[in-house]
């Protein structure tokens, strides 16, 4: 696989696997390039923006998968803008936004309401073929996803 992390124009783009290892493999190569932009893999956007991935990738790996194409992940840093842009592209046509109106007894179906938490903006796209699920994060943001783990130590 060949990936390729431009630091002058700060955009990272691969095509994965529709598989559950080709959506891991997207989430550490969201945190690998951020780390090399300057963003430390144990900063608040780093963080943020894995767990962005994780739920966009898995939704194209679950929802997005056509058997025989990849998935693509795209991160755009805009420090003009203030902006990280995450893209996640798939190959299935279908909107997948009525995932945002799950039952507290379901035991999937989150995904797109974290998007919606954690995104400044986040929408869909449509392709030539397929879909793109996009979100924004403002690189200055100071909120944490989630609380972080004690070692073991407490």
């Amino acid at each position: 696989m060949n990936v390729e992390i431009s630091t002058p124009g700060t955009e990272l783009v691969q095509r994965l696997s529709a598989t559950p290892r080709g959506a891991r493999l997207a989430r550490r190569l969201a945190t690998t390039a951020l780390a090399t932009w300057g963003y430390p893999h144990d900063s608040d956007l780093s963080h943020t923006a894995e767990l962005l991935v994780a739920e966009l990738a898995a939704n194209a790996v679950t929802h997005g998968r056509v058997p025989g194409r990849d998935f693509e992940l795209r991160l755009i840093l805009l420090p003009d803008t203030d902006t990280l842009r995450i893209e996640v592209s798939d190959a299935r046509g279908e909107r997948a936004l009525r995932f945002l109106d799950g039952r507290p007894e379901d035991e999937c179906g989150r995904g797109l309401v974290i998007v919606q938490v954690l995104a400044r903006l986040w929408g869909v796209a449509e392709r030539d073929v397929g879909k793109t699920v996009w979100a924004e994060l403002s690189l200055s943001a100071r909120r944490r996803p989630c609380p972080r783990r004690r070692g073991p130590a407490g």
